[in-house]
Parts: C-alpha cells; sequence; structure tokens
C-alpha cells in the first residue's frame, strides 16, 4: 500500500483563481446588462499592445503559476503511508512511524531527549545525553532503532544514524 497526500493546495488554489475570474466576469457582464458601468474598464484594454511591459509581466506570472500548480500536480509526494512487508495493503502512516523510533531510541538508557527525522530511505536520530562519558551511546541507541525497524519490517529498509550530543547546563 503506498499512499501518497491528496493535491488539495493546487486544487483549492486553482478553483479560488477560477471563482474569482468568473466572478469579475459575471459581475461585468451583469453591468453591462443593467446599463451600469463596469468595473473592468475595457477601453483600457484595448489600449494596451502586445508588446507593453504589463503584458509581459502578466503573461509571465500566469505561466509562472500554471507551471507551479502542473508540477504540484504531476511530481508525486511524500508517502503518507509507508509500505510494509507481508501483506500487500500493509501500512504504517509516518507519524506512527516516527514516534514508535523515536520512543524506541529515547528507551535507551541515558538518553534525556531524542529527534528523529525521516527521509526516503534514511532515519536519523539526534539524541541529547546527560553523560559525562556518551561512549557507546550511539551503537545502543542505533542498535534500539535497528531493533524496532525489524519488528515493524518496512518494505525499504532505512540507513540508520545516530548523533550523540551531550547536554550543557
Amino acid at each position: 500500500m503506498k499512499r501518497r497526500p491528496r493535491r488539495s493546495t493546487p486544487a483549492t488554489l486553482t478553483a479560488l483563481v477560477l471563482l474569482g475570474g468568473c466572478t469579475v466576469v459575471a459581475v461585468a457582464a451583469i453591468q453591462l446588462i443593467l446599463g451600469q458601468r463596469p468595473w473592468l474598464d475595457y477601453g483600457v484594454l484595448h489600449r494596451i499592445h502586445w508588446n507593453e511591459l504589463p503584458v509581459a509581466v502578466s503573461g509571465g506570472v500566469l505561466v509562472l503559476s500554471g507551471l507551479t500548480l502542473v508540477l504540484a500536480a504531476v511530481l508525486p509526494g511524500r508517502l503518507t503511508i509507508l509500505p510494509l512487508r507481508g501483506e500487500t495493503d500493509s501500512g504504517a502512516s509516518r507519524r506512527s512511524y516516527r514516534s514508535t523510533l523515536r520512543s524506541a531510541a529515547a528507551g535507551v538508557d541515558g538518553v534525556s531527549r531524542a529527534k528523529l527525522t525521516l527521509r526516503r530511505r534514511r532515519v536519523a536520530a539526534k539524541v541529547r545525553t546527560e553523560r559525562t562519558n556518551p561512549t557507546g551511546l550511539a551503537e545502543a541507541v542505533r542498535a534500539a532503532i535497528e531493533q524496532r525497524v525489524a519488528q515493524i519490517d518496512p518494505a525499504v529498509q532505512p540507513r540508520i544514524s545516530v548523533k550523540v550530543a551531550r547536554r550543557s547546563n
């Protein structure tokens, strides 16, 4: 199971821009039908030539925003459900995976605080300790995380890196 995030931000932005444009056109059309002066001054638009700076700038902005929306729609997002080995429909959420590994790192004797970041194929743990001699702590944290990863059994085994910092008082 590979569940990717929804594309709600690009869809919402596109919908809001289209709604705003349709509203402006509808209000201008209604104002013209009623014989009132419209919000849009078509005389200004008729006096602008295609090779002028405002047209080039607005065209560039529209092209850039369009390319951004297309890239946001086409490029895959970060997995929200990480696939596990075993059954085909098994998975773990990123949040629970990260918190489980963080608790495994924080449970090692001598660790006062643990921070964990997940990347595509890497788990990076930063742990703080109050020990004066943190020798062997990184290996113990790595072993605890590796044991928990083996229990979870993700489809892609991550590389694990651990950094130990002494807490300064």
